[in-house]
Parts: C-alpha cells; sequence; structure tokens
C-alpha cells in the first residue's frame, strides 16, 4: 500500500478568488498556437532529433498551420544554433511564421541567442527564470528582489541587442518558471516589471506566458490562478497571455482548456504531448477537442496519419494505439454493443447532417482515416460488427436473427484461436457454414417444369453421402417444390434475396430461416449464384443439411430417408 501522503504532501492552497468568471465560459474561437516539437519536445528525446529531422519537423509544423514555432534553445548547442542559422540563411520560414528561441536569463546565454536570429523577419525572444519558492531557495539562493532584479535585467539586455539589429521584427515573451508553484502577487509583481522593462509600444504586446512548469494541483486551481492574474496585470492590454501545461498530473489538455476560459490567449504545447517527464500539452488532441465542439482550430489534420508517421520518425517515439484521436486503435471498436450501436448510427447518419454516430465523437474521414478499421472482431464482439464487416467488405447484408446465428460460429472461432478476425477470415467461415453447408446432402443440379396441374415442377440432382439420387417435388414456385422434393418437415419462415456485387459480375444471394417439428427454434440457409433460382434451390438444400445436423443422433439417416422413394436413385 501506499504511504500516508498525510506525512509527507500537502495539498495545494485555494486561489482567493471568490468572484471567478470562467466557470461560466465557453470556447469559442482558438489560441494563438505555438508548438514547442523542436525545443520542448526535442530537449525530452533520448536522441534529439539531427538536423535533416529537425526539419522534416519543421516542414511539417509549418503545413500544419503554425504560425509560431519554438525552433531551439540557440546558446545549447551549436547543433541548435546552427539550425536556427540554416532556417534564416535558406529561407525556410515562409512570411506568416515567426520562429521562436529560448534564453535562461543569463548574459552570456541571451548574447548567443540574440546572435542566432541575426537576419530574421521576426523573431520571438523567450527569457525564463524560476520564481517559485523552492527554486529560489534551494537551487539559486536568491532573495525575491534578485529574482526580479534578474528578470527585468535579463529583459533590458534583450531590448539593447534588438536595437542593434533593427531589420528584425522583435517580439518578447517573458516565463516565470515553475508559475504554478510561486506565490501569485510575487508572479504578477515579476511580469508587471518585465512589461515596464520592455515598454511596448502602442500596437505591440509582450507574451507572458504562465507555464506549469510541473503540474501541482487539479485544473480547476490552475484556471483560477490565470484568471487572477488576467484581472490584475497592471498593463493587460499590452499583453498576450500564454499558458504552457505540462502533464504531471495527466490534465494538461483540461488545464489548457480551462486556462483559455479564463482569459489566456495563446497556448504552447507539441504533437501528442511530446516533452519532459509526462510531456506537454498534446496540442493534436486540444485542438481536435474543439473541432468536435464546431470550432475551427485553424490547425489542418485532415491527414491525421501522416501527422503522426512524421512525428514518430523524427522523435523515434511511437504513439500510444489509444492515443486520442490518432492511435491506431481509437475509431477501433471489438465490443458487440459498441460495434452493433456504431453499424445503426452509419447505416441512418446523413452526409449533410450532424454527426451523430455512436462511440465516435468525430467522423474518422475527417481525419484522413477510412473506415476500415472502424469495426474488428475478436472474442469480445457480436452480431453488430460481423454483419458490419461482411457489408461493408463483401456486400452481404443478413437477416437480423441470421446474425445472431451466425455470430455463434464466430465466437466459436476467436475463442478457439484467441485472436481477432478480419472481413476475409469472416467470409470464409460463412461460406463454410452456409454456402458449403453440404453433408450430407450437396447440391448438384436441378431442372424446372411444368406440372399438369399448373403448379412448379423440380427435379434436383444430388449427393447423398456419396450416392447419386435425384428428387422430385412440386409446389406452387420453385422454393415450395425444392422442400417438397427433400422430403423433409421443413416449413420455410422467411426468405430474402440479395445482389452481391455490380453489373456482368453480379451475384444472387438467397437466405432462407426454416424450421422443424422437434428441432428448437430456427435455422437458416443460404445460396450464392449468377441465376436466383439456382441460389434459392441451393439454400433450402444448405438449410435442411444445417437443421438435420442439429437434430444431431435422433435423427433418422439420411441414406434411410431418401432409400425407399421410387425413382430417387440414380
Amino acid at each position: 500500500m501506499l504511504k500516508n501522503p498525510n506525512t509527507k504532501y500537502a495539498a495545494f492552497p485555494p486561489v482567493a478568488l471568490t468572484d471567478r468568471q470562467w466557470p461560466s465560459r465557453t470556447i469559442t474561437h482558438p489560441p494563438i498556437w505555438m508548438s514547442t516539437d523542436l525545443r520542448d519536445g526535442n530537449q525530452a528525446l533520448f536522441e534529439p532529433m539531427n538536423p535533416a529531422r529537425k526539419l522534416q519537423m519543421f516542414r511539417k509544423l509549418v503545413a500544419i498551420g503554425f504560425k509560431e514555432i519554438e525552433v531551439a534553445f540557440p546558446s545549447a548547442s551549436e547543433t541548435d544554433f546552427a539550425f536556427v542559422r540554416k532556417l534564416i540563411e535558406e529561407n525556410e520560414i515562409p512570411g506568416d511564421v515567426t520562429i521562436e528561441v529560448l534564453s535562461q536569463a543569463r548574459e552570456h546565454l541571451i548574447r548567443r541567442t540574440m546572435e542566432s536570429l541575426r537576419g530574421a523577419r521576426r523573431a520571438i525572444v523567450h527569457i525564463y527564470n524560476a520564481t517559485a519558492p523552492v527554486f529560489r531557495k534551494t537551487v539559486f539562493g536568491m532573495e525575491k528582489d534578485e529574482v526580479k532584479a534578474l528578470a527585468v535585467a535579463s529583459v533590458k539586455l534583450v531590448k539593447e541587442l534588438a536595437a542593434e539589429q533593427p531589420e528584425t521584427e522583435w517580439v518578447l515573451e517573458y516565463s516565470p518558471e515553475v508559475f504554478t508553484s510561486t506565490e501569485l502577487e510575487f508572479a504578477k509583481e515579476v511580469c508587471d516589471s518585465v512589461v515596464d522593462a520592455w515598454d511596448p509600444r502602442p500596437g505591440e504586446k509582450v507574451i507572458l506566458n504562465l507555464p506549469a512548469t510541473v503540474e501541482v494541483a487539479s485544473p480547476n486551481v490552475y484556471a483560477d490562478q490565470i484568471e487572477w492574474m488576467h484581472r490584475n496585470l497592471a498593463r493587460r492590454d499590452a499583453i498576450t497571455l500564454s499558458v504552457h501545461p505540462h502533464n504531471d498530473r495527466g490534465t494538461a489538455v483540461a488545464a489548457a482548456e480551462l486556462g483559455m476560459l479564463a482569459g489566456a490567449d495563446r497556448v504552447e504545447g507539441c504533437l501528442f504531448g511530446n516533452g519532459e517527464r509526462t510531456g506537454n500539452v498534446d496540442i493534436v488532441t486540444l485542438a481536435l477537442n474543439m473541432y468536435t465542439q464546431g470550432i475551427d482550430p485553424q490547425l489542418d489534420f485532415s491527414d491525421i496519419n501522416s501527422v503522426a508517421r512524421v512525428a514518430e520518425e523524427c522523435t523515434q517515439l511511437p504513439i500510444h494505439p489509444r492515443h486520442p484521436y490518432v492511435g491506431d486503435l481509437v475509431f477501433t471498436a471489438f465490443s458487440g454493443s459498441h460495434q452493433d450501436a456504431i453499424k445503426k448510427g452509419f447505416e441512418v447518419q446523413q452526409a449533410d447532417a450532424l454527426w451523430a454516430v455512436p462511440y465516435m465523437p468525430v467522423d474518422p474521414a475527417d481525419l484522413g482515416r477510412t473506415y476500415d478499421s472502424v469495426i474488428r472482431v475478436n472474442s469480445q464482439s457480436g452480431k453488430g460488427g460481423v454483419a458490419h464487416l461482411l457489408e461493408t467488405a463483401y456486400g452481404l447484408v443478413m437477416p437480423r436473427r441470421m446474425q445472431v446465428e451466425f455470430s455463434g460460429a464466430v465466437q466459436r472461432l476467436t475463442d478457439e484461436s484467441g485472436q481477432e478476425v478480419d472481413a476475409h477470415q469472416l467470409w470464409n467461415l460463412f461460406t463454410a457454414e452456409y454456402l458449403e453447408a453440404g453433408t450430407p446432402v450437396r447440391y448438384v443440379a436441378h431442372h424446372l417444369f411444368e406440372a399438369d396441374n399448373g403448379r412448379q415442377g423440380i427435379r434436383i440432382e444430388l449427393e447423398v453421402n456419396g450416392r447419386e439420387m435425384v428428387l422430385r417435388g412440386e409446389g406452387n414456385g420453385p422454393v415450395e417444390a425444392a422442400v417438397a422434393a427433400l422430403r423433409m418437415p421443413i416449413r420455410v419462415q422467411s426468405f430474402e434475396e440479395r445482389s452481391m456485387g455490380e453489373g456482368a459480375d453480379a451475384a444472387a444471394m438467397c437466405m432462407v430461416e426454416v424450421a422443424m417439428d422437434g428441432v428448437a427454434g430456427s435455422t437458416f440457409g443460404a445460396g450464392m449464384h449468377r441465376n436466383t433460382v439456382t441460389a434459392s434451390v441451393r439454400a433450402i438444400v444448405s438449410a435442411a443439411n444445417r437443421i438435420r445436423a442439429r437434430q444431431g443422433a435422433a435423427a433418422v439417416p439420411v441414406d434411410a430417408l431418401y432409400r425407399d422413394i421410387a425413382g430417387c436413385a440414380a
């Protein structure tokens, strides 16, 4: 068991915000998105991206539609510095995209960072220093005044160096690192001082980024912190308020959503949540959450598989098969009840109607995914999933009661194998169960004729346990005549005919439900042929075989049944 947390951990104190407004608000538009895949995400990798992979990722981020991309920590390595230079010198940065770089609030690092940006059209310089008590006391041994002075001095240095490169449009971003553990009054004091030091001109804005560097409380507490800052910062109209949630508690997406309700204008994160420890906020999930609420996130995830493959190739990290929206199995149902509901939803969903398919919050087609893997069959599946696969792959539409019957055969197969089965395996099983149900009676051929009384006559050529026989019967039509010819006390309860395929290759699939005294319930048979009558006769023979199999040992041997019928022996 876990130790008693009361002896080791303290609950995070609530924010003094009794008139909070965020709970009654609704997200109505996307934030400014900033991808930090190439910086925060890159530094979290076992093996950081090489220049080729960084460029591949940058180009994919641009294609997705990011207008702000944090590309490097230029002072951290020659690789990062060279990558920034490559983007600028080789004109890789589109005119509507702004690159961002990060630096600690240290003079030599800031100078190196500013040097990396020489010649850029527009750049965001992101400066940070830790403000939380545990960092002030334990890591740096600094008092509050020293922490604030460091932040202000660093911003002034950036402003001074920026003035030496007037060809670049400069934007300042400042982060009080570990904001979530910093006293709100002190965080405001530092942020206000930074804005005053930069002193943005009219129309310009400073980005104040309030990171959940370590997620230490529930998302509603983060929202309270953001709203408090939103309402109390001195020059709010000159500020773009940004959030940078991490995922230590597994609630980064919720924290970001509530942070936007609380007043945040901008969100920093990574594709699929890559980042230090448990990761940054997952921008794909966050954006597609908005999409499912009717909000255009202004990021293009219409080919989500391509985005996923590039991310996996560049980061060398696999995406979990259950990852929201993009995982290989997130649009897959194995559960029988889920499959049945999804199948019914697809059947009634109109192309121009609001999306309303059970268990599917988003149309896979909107993300470039197909419907092929939506329903897959294993031992947990039911009749709905089986029917869906056979209908979509082979055009076979079974009557409802036949679906129930066939699902029993599928269940036996999956229980024996312990594995899922695909549409091809299901079709083979259906063929063996129904279309080739030729033991002990096998259809060979038939001939129709007009009986003397105007009824339909039929001669059916069969093999009965290897013996050739010809049976004759009459009825009001071919089906009734075929039943009469078989000399079995079966009653046809339902009969359906479906077209399989189109044009010259089309075939008829006939499915017949029969009952027989002494056998509980009913049994289905099926026959397929280009000639509908032939398909019907095959279906009757199939049903006769299958219902006699249910009789078991109590059944009269087939040979004995037919032995004394005059004219039956070939």
